[in-house]
């Protein structure tokens, strides 16, 4: 029979506990869990990317619903645990569920520290916490207006940017000299002040609370010099305090927290305690590392395991704030028998001091550039004699002896319990082990088995060296390849912090997320410029420079040097003015080819460069408009005649097509993007090998997606079947803008949907109607800067220079 546990609390040690116990003895123990929240298990640490909106709740889930099915846990949520009856064994919850224990563990976390100054139970004063904490500032930023952080340490700093992310007006309020005096020295301090103030932060040190202000709701702060600042949110984040009332209630032995020894027991050898709540030999953790650590030693004790024990940790802690690089370790205090090691580099803002008593680090402050931050804390951790480093010390691992080194090498020195994700206290031997035993070979395989990187991610490249180091050409590291050699970002990354952070220029993408080269490369600026265009359609002017010579002259580059034109001819229909107008054109500029397209077009090959505007002029003269040729975006709805004329016709597919074409023309999209709409499921149209085709059937119409007919043939997806024209271009419209927000730039259709999942893409455009109509009207929004003509503009004068004679023409412009 499987012995009862109880689990008080459904936090991210207690989860940790349980994670490494199924490990060591799956099916021993028959599992309830009581959690005060009504929610899962989730990662609080990573709050603050939920606050700017960098990550949702979803995305940082720790255990889901199916976790907790498959190892048969009892989960009781929103269910406090108001007694332990250590005399029965048992615990009772606020609404009366009891749960009966063999061995139990107290993981109640702790509790916010609130200031207790006048109007500190105002309403709209919070704590920030949990997930209701970042919910009621997030409604609160929904109408923009002031908000004041009461703490500059880590949590105070992290609630100020996501404020600000969210569009708010931010002051950071804080009692000492320096912001995180408790993790960094003063010269730190400054340049983190100095960067949040960058950011339009203001920053107030040696600012003392003295009350809230405001009747019903709150309206500002008036500190201690009397001075008055206005609020619509006044956020506390000045400590944690070990939430003990619990098990002091219970008989157990507390102090500051929950006293344990090195077995993690309490006072009662039945009774474990993990997590914020514990104090162990004198010290309370409130930091993710430690929680870990004691979480092995109770999962080896429920194991059996009596030799397992904690003997207390040395901290580390990062900022996680987009675009501010900040890691801290140990003790940096000053005194006589220590000695420093500095680097300044001013005009790149790094600045880097290593504390050393006899030989040994014992400190270690990096701002603006950490990544040898793990390598420091080990060598910290390990209380490693580092005489024979001190030369090159303070440059990182990588320059071990004065000459730079294999990464990989740097890596391959580290021992297998050198932790690589802090996030997640995971080790480098943990990830070597899962790598060797279930056959890894990519990052996204490594993070689903050992969640290395999962959360704030800032330890990909560690991670990364890890898997190169263990698996060698065997490494799929092409799936985690950066947008290019301008940054280690990906495409996903660089969308998600565009939005988070409201970046809405070239310049200041680069800048706040720390792009290697000063002007980017011919690969990330055309990118930038369509994920900018993209998100902020209203507010983004499109980069000409940022485009590659065909979008930059609006027609297609040939081999010969010379230009291809394609006129718009809306769903295959032309008429005899049209037809007059290209005959007309193609004899006085004397373009040699005349061509029908397979999408229904007439291309008029041969066109010189310098005669480009002539030609829009005269076809803009007969009513005809770009026909996108060259375009990321909406190229031709391709159609048949329909049941006008088609004697199989079940719908207007001439008129259907003509209407998404006139609709969507214009559109940027990451690739180009072709449509078809077929009048009967003999499919003249071919709509079954677009990016998107409709097939008119008896009964309304069925909606294709993600095929493609060019090097790759791939039949298309059935994404719905509807029955009125509105909808069907409702949905195609909802289906483009989704491919528009989550694709990565010249990634077609099809290569997206086979990365994201067709039932993804289901589940946003059919399923949910609320979701596809914010879609819908996101799209609408883009179209009202899209939709004007090109030629027609270049016509009135712009970028005249665009069109020199090809005397001064190289054909390497075409590779721009």
């Amino acid at each position: 029979m499987p012995k009862k546990l109880v689990v008080i609390g459904n936090g991210m040690a207690a989860g940790r506990v349980l994670e490494e116990l199924f490990e060591r003895v799956p099916g021993a123990y028959e599992v309830t869990i009581f959690g005060a929240e009504p929610r899962v298990n989730y990662n609080r640490i990573m709050l603050s990317p939920v606050l700017s909106g960098e990550k949702t709740y979803e995305d940082i889930l720790i255990h889901d619903e199916a976790w907790y099915e498959a190892h048969r846990i009892t989960l009781h949520r929103g269910k406090p645990v108001v007694e332990i009856d250590r005399v029965a064994k048992r615990v009772i919850a606020a609404d009366g569920t009891a749960a009966e224990y063999d061995q139990l563990i107290v993981a109640t976390g702790s509790m916010p520290f609130v200031v207790p100054i006048p109007g500190a139970a105002l309403p709209g004063v919070v704590t920030y916490r949990d997930l209701d904490d970042v919910e009621k500032m997030l409604v609160t930023a929904q109408g923009g207006g002031r908000a004041i952080v009461i703490g500059g340490g880590l949590l105070g700093l992290e609630a100020a940017a996501g404020l600000k992310a969210q569009g708010m007006e931010v002051t950071v309020l804080h009692l000492m000299p320096t912001l995180m005096e408790r993790q960094l020295d003063p010269s730190a301090g400054y340049l983190l002040q100095k960067a949040f103030e960058d950011r339009g932060i203001a920053v107030r040190c040696k600012a003392n609370t003295h009350a809230i202000l405001g009747e019903t709701h709150v309206t500002g702060v008036r500190l201690d010099d009397g001075t008055e600042i206005p609020a619509d949110i006044v956020v506390m984040a000045v400590g944690i305090r070990p939430n003990v009332a619990l098990a002091k209630a219970a008989g157990l032995d507390t102090n500051r927290g929950v006293l344990v020894g090195d077995d993690m027991r309490t006072s009662d050898p039945d009774i474990f305690s993990v997590g914020e709540c514990v104090e162990h030999r004198g010290l309370c953790y409130g930091l993710v590392a430690p929680l870990y650590e004691m979480a092995k030693v109770v999962a080896a004790q429920l194991a059996g395991d009596e030799t397992a024990a904690y003997t207390g940790s040395v901290t580390a802690t990062k900022l996680k704030v987009t675009g501010i690089d900040l890691f801290s370790a140990g003790d940096f205090g000053e005194a006589k028998d220590r000695q420093d090691i500095v680097l300044r580099d001013a005009a790149r803002g790094v600045y880097k001091r290593l504390v050393l008593k006899e030989n040994r680090i014992v400190g270690a402050v990096l701002y603006g550039e950490t990544g040898d931050g793990s390598w420091f804390f080990d060598l910290l951790r390990r209380e490693t004699d580092v005489s024979e480093l001190r030369d090159t010390l303070i440059f990182g691992q990588s320059y071990v002896g004065g000459a730079p080194l294999d990464p990989t090498a740097a890596v391959a020195a580290l021992p297998d319990d050198a932790e690589i994700c802090g996030c997640n206290g995971v080790c480098k031997g943990k990830i070597v082990q899962a790598i060797n035993e279930k056959g890894l070979s990519t990052l996204s395989e490594v993070r689903a088995h050992t969640k290395a990187s999962a959360s704030c991610g800032t330890c990909t490249g560690l991670v990364e060296q890890v898997m190169t180091l263990t698996l060698g050409d065997k490494f799929a590291k092409s799936t985690v390849e950066p947008m290019c050699a301008c940054t280690d970002l990906g495409h996903d990354d660089v969308r998600r912090l565009i939005r988070a952070a409201e970046l809405k220029s070239i310049p200041a993408v680069m800048q706040e997320l720390g792009w290697k080269t000063s002007c980017g490369c011919a690969k990330c600026r055309p990118a930038l410029n369509y994920y900018l265009l993209c998100d902020w359609p209203e507010d983004y002017e499109d980069d000409g420079r940022s485009r590659f010579i065909n979008e930059r002259v609006h027609a297609n580059i040939q081999k010969d040097g010379t230009y291809s034109v394609v006129p718009r001819m809306w769903g295959g229909l032309t008429n005899p003015r049209e037809l007059r107008a290209i005959a007309d054109v193609a004899e006085k500029y004397n373009i040699p080819t005349v061509k029908v397209t397979g999408g229904q077009r007439i291309d008029l090959l041969g066109v010189r460069k310098e005669d480009l505007p002539a030609v829009w002029a005269d076809l803009n003269d007969a009513g005809m408009v770009s026909g996108h040729a060259y375009a990321k975006g909406l190229r031709t709805v391709k159609t048949c005649v329909g049941k006008e004329w088609c004697r199989f016709g079940t719908q207007d597919s001439t008129g259907l097509g003509v209407r998404i074409e006139r609709f969507m023309w214009g559109s940027w999209t990451p690739a180009k993007v072709k449509m078809g709409v077929s009048g009967c499921p003999r499919n003249c149209s071919e709509a079954t090998c677009k990016d998107v085709g409709v097939i008119c059937v008896d009964s309304g119409y069925e909606i294709h997606f993600a095929g493609a007919a060019g090097i790759h043939i791939k039949g298309t997806q059935v994404l719905c079947k509807v029955a009125e024209e509105d909808e069907c271009i409702e949905v195609i419209a909802a289906l483009t803008q989704l491919y528009r927000e989550q694709g990565h730039y010249l990634e077609r259709m099809y290569k997206w949907a086979d990365r994201v999942g067709v039932e993804s893409i289901r589940a946003m455009v059919v399923d949910d109607l609320g979701k596809r109509r914010d879609l819908y009207e996101r799209f609408v929004i883009s179209q009202r800067n899209a939709q004007i003509d090109p030629w027609a503009e270049r016509v009135a004068g712009r970028d005249a220079h665009e069109f020199r004679p090809m005397a001064n023409f190289t054909l390497a412009e075409a590779a721009e």
